[in-house]
């Protein structure tokens, strides 16, 4: 009698430790009309910029903070902004899209797996995670802004990504000599705008 009572005793905090579990932790969906990726990438003879498209995502919460998720990018998206079409900037964006830089037709998205999330001070906060690029994962830690409100997250996150730890070494002064006023940075900047709810 008494292994059964404590048998029940078991199963009901086993059930009552789950729901509670269930009730610290949420999932937000990435609001993909307001939410985007901006990118800079510098040579020596200045930068150029633009936009790629957040093609999902989903945000994960515990306890009302940001502890994970996943965002997946489509990398057919990307344009340039700091130029016109006649200026080139139909060129530069094929050229990006070319196995010499994102080869979008072989890897349609990229990705970024959130793993983990420290706060540090205010709303402020440390980022650790995995991102792939051209079916290449590497970890990357960076800071992001993080603000909630009535149940909605926004964030604001800007990284610096070693391209060349992709296999994009095109221009790249580490693997190529004599490049001159050639030369593209390895490094490139990635800024996030999130929306979620």
């Amino acid at each position: 009698m008494k292994k059964k009572i404590l048998l029940m005793s078991i199963v009901a905090l086993t059930a009552f430790s789950n729901t509670l579990s269930a009730h610290n932790h949420s999932d937000l969906k990435i609001n993909t009309k307001v939410s985007n990726v901006e990118w800079i990438g510098k040579k020596v003879t200045g930068q150029h910029s633009g936009t790629i498209t957040i093609k999902e995502g989903t945000l994960n919460l515990h306890d009302g903070h940001l502890s994970g998720g996943k965002v997946v990018i489509d990398m057919s998206s990307i344009t340039c902004t700091d130029l016109k079409p006649e200026e080139g900037a139909s060129k530069l964006v094929g050229h990006l899209s070319s196995p010499d830089f994102f080869n979008t037709e072989s890897f349609a998205t990229s990705t970024l797996d959130i793993t983990a999330v420290k706060k540090t001070e205010g709303n402020k906060h440390s980022i650790t995670g995995n991102l792939t690029i051209k079916g290449i994962t590497k970890p990357i830690t960076f800071e992001a802004t993080v603000d909630m409100k009535d149940g909605k997250l926004g964030a604001f996150a800007e990284m610096k990504v070693d391209r060349t730890l992709y296999d994009i070494k095109y221009g790249s002064g580490k693997f190529f000599e004599g490049l001159g006023d050639k030369v593209i940075d390895d490094e490139f900047i990635i800024k996030f705008k999130i929306a979620a709810e």
